[in-house]
């Protein structure tokens, strides 16, 4: 099993080697782009795609006050491994509201809930109030300083329908709020260009998610998802809706398992 694991991982990296190859002989010729990036399986996936529609990206993540920041290492790691042009760590402090698992220890993170019952009509407690409204507006201003009218996230309705702001109306509506409320959106002129939020996975499942960020190069032992890791280091608790939607689709695509829980067991 470790043979095996490390020949698939030898793969990736030539992949990724590749992937990055091809990447950087384009720079020239690419567009920037704000792409958000927590560290996780659907965000690093939507930085890959970008990368492979020719942006050149700058990638933006947050220290918010969440539960761990072993996201954030992640993270770093990811912007590193794909060189992008820019990694900027925003600093804001949602505790200060609380409202979520994520925010305040008045709330247990929910555990041991079967994968294909998470989602359901109910906004589940980890849902961090008006978070990617906050983290957009946030990705719009640094769109604004670079030229960018492009901001990616990796949002999806499929595995977390019950979040308000991963749903496609919603995305919409603020592409119109930032084309009134932006000086790049209202100024008059030939090159005035329509604000875009990109959503690639927004209709995709987890396992299809997957399937495109290994085509893509994508490592996904260096991502994190876990909600509350059970360890220092980050060892994700194999437990939380989070884990449990990834073990789900990583296992039905033939892997052994989570390579992000692999990486530690392994260790």
């Amino acid at each position: 099993m470790n043979r095996t694991l490390s020949i698939l991982s030898r793969l990736k990296r030539f992949e990724a080697f590749r992937f990055r190859l091809v990447h950087k002989a384009s720079l020239s010729t690419s567009s920037p782009a704000v792409v958000l990036l927590s560290g996780g399986l659907d965000s690093t996936t939507c930085l890959a795609v970008a990368l492979r529609d020719g942006f050149d990206v700058y990638a933006l993540s947050f220290d918010y006050g969440q539960r761990h920041r072993h996201e954030l290492l992640c993270a770093r790691r990811i912007a590193e491994y794909f060189r992008c042009r820019e990694h900027r760590i925003a600093q804001i402090d949602l505790r200060v509201f609380g409202g979520s698992a994520l925010t305040s220890d008045a709330y247990a993170v929910p555990k041991d809930r079967l994968p294909s019952s998470a989602p359901d009509a109910s906004i589940p407690v980890t849902y961090v109030p008006a978070r990617n409204t906050i983290f957009l507006s946030y990705a719009l201003a640094y769109a604004e300083v670079i030229g960018s009218t492009d901001i990616f996230m990796g949002a999806n309705v499929v595995d977390y329908s019950g979040y308000p702001d991963c749903r496609p109306e919603y995305f919409r509506i603020f592409e119109k709020l930032a084309m009134v409320g932006t000086r790049m959106g209202v100024v008059q002129g030939e090159k005035k260009r329509n604000i875009q939020v990109h959503t690639p996975l927004l209709y995709l499942s987890k396992a299809e998610i997957i399937s495109l960020g290994t085509r893509l190069g994508v490592d996904f032992g260096m991502t994190h998802s876990c909600y509350d890791p059970v360890t220092p280091d980050g060892k994700p608790c194999g437990r939380c809706d989070a884990c449990r939607i990834r073990e789900e689709a990583f296992r039905k695509l033939g892997y052994g398992g989570d390579p992000a829980m692999q990486r530690f067991d392994s260790g």
